[in-house]
């Protein structure tokens, strides 16, 4: 009887304890075809700019707190970003999402040189993303 609650006590704490990482990133341009434009953007590049947000795991569902996304800000699997799939990539969940706090926060255009950094607490059950975003609020002055 001692051997099994020793050996439950064990696999109880093993399920309860977890693991964190760390990531800090900046977009890098895939490699692909290359795109011609006759376009000329002129960009304003102002103060530096950060968004925050956080995204919860539980089991293979994905729990935003965050309900509205950046358009178009796509890593990896998972599509657009702000899909509405439960099993969608959840880091890029919640860099979409600090992308558009960054962006409506600051009165951005665009986000340049944006970089990343994504915190992890994984835990058997459960686990928490958080995201910053931090780079340059860009304002497009003209298009040509």
């Amino acid at each position: 009887m001692k051997k099994v609650l020793i050996a439950s006590s064990l696999v109880l704490a093993g399920a309860l304890s977890g693991c964190s990482s760390m990531n800090v990133s900046s977009n890098a341009m895939p490699i692909t075809a290359p795109l011609e434009t006759n376009l000329k953007a002129d960009v304003e590049v102002g103060e530096k700019i950060t968004g925050k947000a956080s995204v919860t795991k539980i089991l293979f569902f994905t729990i935003a707190n965050d309900k509205e996304f950046a358009d178009g800000v796509a890593y990896g699997a998972g599509g657009s970003g702000g899909g509405a799939l439960p099993f969608e990539n959840p880091v890029s969940k919640a860099k979409s999402a600090a992308a558009y706090k960054a962006i409506t926060e600051s009165g951005a255009d665009i986000i340049v040189a944006p970089r990343y950094t994504v915190k992890t607490d994984d835990f058997l059950v459960f686990g928490t993303i958080n995201v910053t975003v931090e780079g340059y609020k860009g304002t497009i002055k003209s298009i040509k």
